[in-house]
């Protein structure tokens, strides 16, 4: 009778801990915006600060998409049972940084440090004026080819329906301006970055030597609600704050 009877309060607690969990879930559901941003609610930093107590908003938590090679026009994402190729990405872009990076090798092991760093591509970490540096010369990396030995990239935090945390995107500089072009369309048409949905796609392309490349192409899909953009905007600014706060940015461009 008494093993009887502590059996069925220990269902009683697993079940209400069980019901617990779905109310949180659904409430998540409920507040998510209607185009399935689940991270467009007022709770989510909350959440994201209490599965992650104690622990910056670094490079290493995020799953990254680099630009393909050899001029494929299929993206390779992260995902739980291992790389899934993709098309293209759709998402809101929460912010993006533009660095530059310089390594005294040619050919770098995949993870190496650079030698020098930029957070903005304007002044290195260590205070030179990018603009005056003469890694930064056309032709500098191998003098044929006419690429910079300085390193440039554009680094998209893409927040996909479903997700609370971004998918982190690498535009090469092949591709850079093609992305300020399209924000600067946005500015122009007086529409918030994270005020739209954002199509990446991969459209293949041949350097002046003759070697396949892939260039990224940008597209907003939809504008977001005036409450879905209200949400965006202030999840965005949050999110972007705590990144910067964590000082992630000097770890994101290592070699490879």
């Amino acid at each position: 009778m008494e093993n009887t009877n502590l059996k069925s309060r220990l269902n009683t607690k697993v079940q209400t801990i069980q019901e617990a969990e779905q109310s949180q879930q659904l409430a998540l559901v409920e507040n998510a915006s209607p185009s399935g941003y689940l991270a467009l609610n007022d709770s989510t930093m909350e959440l994201i600060r209490e599965n992650l107590p104690d622990q910056s908003l670094n490079y290493q938590l995020f799953d990254v998409v680099k630009s393909p090679s050899g001029g494929s026009t299929v993206f390779t994402v992260p995902g739980l049972s291992g790389d899934e190729a993709e098309k293209e990405l759709t998402g809101i872009v929460l912010g993006y940084t533009t660095p530059r990076a310089y390594w005294d090798t040619p050919d770098p092991v995949e993870g190496t440090p650079p030698t020098c760093f930029s957070h903005n591509s304007l002044v290195s970490e260590s205070g030179k004026v990018c603009a005056h540096c003469p890694f930064n010369d056309y032709g500098s990396k191998d003098g044929e080819t006419g690429a910079k030995a300085c390193k440039e990239s554009v680094l998209l935090f893409l927040l996909r329906p479903g997700n609370v945390l971004p998918l982190l995107v690498r535009v090469p500089v092949t591709s850079k301006g093609l992305f300020l072009r399209y924000t600067a369309r946005l500015t122009s048409a007086l529409t918030p970055l994270n005020g739209v949905v954002t199509r990446i796609s991969l459209k293949k392309a041949t350097s002046r030597g003759g070697k396949p490349y892939a260039l990224f192409h940008f597209e907003a899909v939809s504008a977001l609600s005036p409450e879905e953009a209200a949400s965006a905007k202030a999840f965005a600014r949050q999110f972007m704050e705590a990144v910067k706060a964590s000082e992630a940015i000097p770890k994101l461009e290592a070699a490879g």
